[in-house]
């Protein structure tokens, strides 16, 4: 086990209107979480009048997935930078 610390990469709340904001957070890990393969932990979400309706995370033991309202479906990890492209292409969906 390596003792470099998690190093925190993105922490953004972008507010996209008065009862919609996203949140975007993002760390490298020093081992990737159980359930990934990869060095990042993170948490994406779109939250709608106090609601969360579109959830990116990788929570341990459950890998990559996200959240669409209730439903949950795997998420295929390429790297941080396509994370972000993807969460902002969904919420572009989710919004529209």
């Amino acid at each position: 086990m390596s003792n470099m610390p998690s190093e925190l990469l993105l922490d953004e709340r972008h507010v996209l209107s008065e009862a919609v904001f996203a949140e975007l957070v993002v760390w490298r890990v020093p081992v990737p979480v159980r359930g990934s393969a990869h060095e990042f932990r993170y948490r994406l979400a779109l939250v709608v009048d106090g609601k969360c309706v579109l959830r990116y995370d990788n929570e341990a033991g459950k890998g990559d997935h996200k959240h669409f309202g209730d439903a949950q479906q795997r998420y295929r990890f390429k790297n941080a930078e396509q994370l972000v492209v993807d969460f902002w292409a969904d919420v572009d969906e989710v919004l529209r």
